[in-house]
């Protein structure tokens, strides 16, 4: 009988999958919009196009440790229900992969929050954690 091979979780956190906007932007200023498809605290995973994931990742090779692309993510959360609160986030490519023809999944680890932009997630992530298990 062949074993199944566990995937190991690349963060440390719990993922909750959203779909939300977010701006890459690289390191030569260039913006490009994507997805999220999934959020922690430490991390998002980005859906993106081929044309979009050459833009990112050069050669399209999955980054390895030490050869990480740093890139600088900014997204809003719902945090107050009445609006929703911006934040920035420098961190970089960690994973690729591709999941479809034209579709890629991008995993950012955040390295860096601008203000108060690591509470804004922590809160965002905790409220959609507890939402979940209270659906269950």
């Amino acid at each position: 009988m062949k074993t199944v091979a566990v995937k190991p979780n690349l963060r440390n956190q719990q993922r909750v999958d959203v779909s939300t906007q977010v701006t890459i932007v690289k390191n030569d200023g260039s913006c490009l919009d994507c997805r999220i498809s999934n959020i922690s605290r430490t991390g998002l995973m980005i859906s993106c196009s081929q044309e979009l994931v050459k833009e990112l990742v050069p050669g399209q090779k999955a980054p390895v440790p030490g050869s990480w692309i740093p890139v600088k993510a900014r997204f809003s959360v719902p945090v107050v229900a009445t609006q929703p609160v911006s934040v920035i986030a420098d961190g970089n490519i960690v994973h690729m992969r591709r999941i479809a023809r034209d579709e890629y999944q991008v995993g950012i680890q955040f390295a860096e929050f601008e203000g108060n932009g690591y509470d804004y997630v922590d809160r965002y992530v905790s409220t959609l954690l507890s939402s979940s298990a209270s659906l269950s």
